[in-house]
């Protein structure tokens, strides 16, 4: 444990040689493991390169409890696990287009155009949201991720993720509520 508050205290730094040495040490382990939770080593190294940009990117905010090593395997596990979950969403949504798409079979012009004008402003009211309410949005609303889960992820407190998240409905739901009824 000594040695690893030291080697994290020299990434927290900014020291680049110590992180490529624990990078080089710890990657193709983790792609090992992460490829054992999700059957695919493309997705798995895929989930190790951005757990590394990530730990690099968020270096001097990190909390290390236990060792390095734990900490690493466990960020490897929980986003494996995760890969599951927002495949999961994505097979939701895309079902969902399907159904759809089948509707829009019965739709009237009009109903299409309607669909298109609102979906065009929730994504021009999302572009103008400040980046990390908007990178909360989607991870939540998107990527099917938990509060805490963003929370964990972002190094936020789930009272943080939770006021973003509510700022950005507020937000959809006044352009919303503008848009019906100048409609």
């Amino acid at each position: 444990m000594l040695g690893d508050l030291s080697v994290l205290k020299k990434i927290k730094e900014g020291d680049v040689n110590t992180f490529e040495k624990i990078f080089r040490l710890y990657y193709s382990p983790l792609c090992l493991y992460a490829a054992g939770i999700t059957g695919k080593m493309y997705i798995a190294e895929e989930i190790v390169q951005d757990l590394f940009y990530v730990f690099w990117k968020e270096r001097e905010k990190i909390q290390i409890l236990h060792s390095l090593k734990s900490y690493l395997y466990g960020a490897a596990r929980n986003r494996s696990l995760q890969y599951f979950e927002r495949q999961e969403v994505k097979n939701r949504h895309r079902e969902m287009v399907l159904l759809k798409t089948n509707d829009t079979q019965t739709s009237t012009p009009q109903d299409l155009l309607e669909y298109k004008e609102l979906e065009d402003l929730i994504n021009r009211t999302l572009d103008k949201l400040p980046e990390r309410r908007l990178r909360i949005f989607r991870m939540h609303r998107f990527e099917g991720k938990k509060y805490a889960e963003i929370a964990s992820e972002l190094s936020l407190s789930v009272k943080t993720v939770e006021a973003e998240i509510t700022k950005a409905l507020q937000i959809l739901r006044k352009e919303i509520e503008n848009y019906t009824h100048i409609a």
